[in-house]
């Protein structure tokens, strides 16, 4: 395919200005997706900034040689809950592990890098084949399969004792974003198909708005959907400065509240985590830099090499954690934006991590954010989870099921992970995707199954 702009190709302003906006709309509806998800008092705003910020970092590392964009990952979504579950009462302690979480993640990545950097890329085939990590990846979308349900089922307004378990309108709003991502997803043209996300979530906020109009003319609380206090917080105190313009909440400044409270106990608590998330995620970086490898026609494998990629998205997910609280990734949406516009000018992907930066000081803006339903991020939510899992599903089509080998494997980590299969000692718990990964690891390697699969594949191949 041939570009229109290569790496180090610099847009004119008004162009440059333009694709940046369409990465940021490619990136954005995920990037605001996980504070949301995860609530606690993560805010949307703090997740753009610390998202630009983990960009950039990553940018350095790779000397400008490799045009993506680092948002917000998907996969820690349950790490970050249980660092808030481990922290009980204590907020600041919550805002803590968020940061300890990405520290550890971000060593992974560091170590990985390093040995990467002396000993090659084979050994990491060998511990963590598609046999390993397709199911691994499958549940971690499975796994949050609950949560968009009952997101799509529940209204932002609260209407009392006398609210019914399932609020049908919410549902209706969940299902009207969920028709129109898809219905992007696949009829769409151009734009209207790089950011389904974001069309279907403006979508499903406008039927909102129409139910929540009614609701509160009739005085009919069921109907209300969405809650304008972000909006009518900017105004109570009348029209001031920070009505328009205001600072996020970044982490590190909740954090230092949790200090005195953390221990031994909860440091282990987030490092198992956070730390067995950050190897399934490793497979999704080297996907996308492949990915990206072939529509650029460069092998940034090789130029400038895994290892730097993977200091780039370590570190950048560390400094990303510092003020928003999300582990960083890299974006199969920004891949795609740039298989579509076919811009892959790193000076486009700088320009966009510095417009979210600077859009997260916006106060209207982050309000916007803010007042989003559950039930229109559920009805997104759905589709998001979906690809996760069907993405692991995609890396299990290549595995040779039937082997038992390979079928023991993918079966154990499955059941581990749908079933909720977690281990506590004293107060550290071992997750349910930590515990199928290490088990699907360890079965792997009792049954030989790499070695077997491998010669398997190319029997079959021949």
């Amino acid at each position: 395919m041939k570009l229109i702009y290569n790496i180090k190709d610099k847009p004119k302003f008004g162009s440059l200005v333009v694709f940046a906006f369409q990465q940021l709309l490619a990136i954005m509806a995920a990037t605001i997706a996980v504070p949301a998800i995860v609530g606690n008092g993560m805010t949307a705003s703090a997740a753009l900034f610390g998202a630009g910020v983990g960009t950039i970092v990553y940018l350095l590392f790779t000397k400008f040689n490799s045009p993506v964009f680092l948002g917000s990952s998907f996969a820690f979504i349950s790490s970050m809950l249980a660092a808030f579950a481990g922290a009980g009462s204590y907020a600041g302690l919550g805002f803590l592990g968020l940061i300890l979480g990405a520290l550890f993640a971000g060593l992974v990545y560091v170590v990985i890098a390093i040995i990467v950097k002396f000993a090659g890329v084979k050994w990491i085939n060998k511990l963590m084949p598609a046999v390993v990590i397709g199911p691994t990846v499958a549940i971690i979308g499975l796994s949050l399969a609950g949560n968009a349900v009952g997101d799509m089922l529940k209204s932002d307004v609260a209407t009392g004792a006398a609210e019914t378990p399932a609020n049908y309108v919410a549902l209706i709003c969940g299902l009207v974003t969920l028709l129109v991502v898809t219905l992007c997803s696949v009829y769409g043209k151009k734009t209207l198909k790089l950011i389904p996300f974001i069309i279907g979530i403006l979508a499903g906020y406008a039927v909102a708005l129409i139910f929540t109009c009614i609701g509160v003319a009739t005085g009919n609380t069921t109907l209300q959907i969405i809650d304008f206090k972000p909006f009518t917080d900017l105004v109570a105190n009348g029209v001031k400065f920070n009505t328009f313009l205001s600072f996020p909440e970044f982490t590190f400044m909740k954090a230092a509240q949790g200090v005195k409270h953390l221990s031994s106990a909860y440091i282990g608590t987030v490092a198992v985590a956070y730390i067995p998330v950050a190897f399934v995620v490793f497979a999704e970086h080297i996907a996308d830099h492949k990915n990206l490898s072939s529509i650029i026609e460069k092998d940034l494998i090789e130029d400038p090499g895994l290892s730097r990629t993977l200091l780039g998205d370590g570190v950048g997910s560390m400094a990303g954690a510092l003020f928003g609280g999300c582990p960083n990734t890299t974006y199969g949406e920004s891949v795609g934006c740039v298989a579509i516009t076919r811009n892959a000018s790193v000076y486009t992907i700088l320009t966009t991590a510095i417009i979210a930066m600077l859009i997260s000081f916006i106060s209207p803006f982050v309000a916007f954010l803010d007042s989003i339903p559950a039930c229109v991020m559920g009805g997104v939510c759905m589709t998001l989870y979906g690809f996760i899992a069907v993405s692991g599903l995609k890396m299990v089509q290549k595995v040779d099921l039937d082997d038992n080998r390979n079928l023991f494997v993918v079966s154990v980590i499955l059941i581990a992970g749908i079933g909720g299969l977690s281990v506590t000692f004293g107060k550290v718990t071992i997750t349910e995707i930590a515990c199928a990964l290490i088990l699907g690891i360890l079965i792997n390697i009792v049954l030989g199954g790499a070695k077997k699969s491998a010669s398997k594949t190319e029997e079959k191949s021949e």
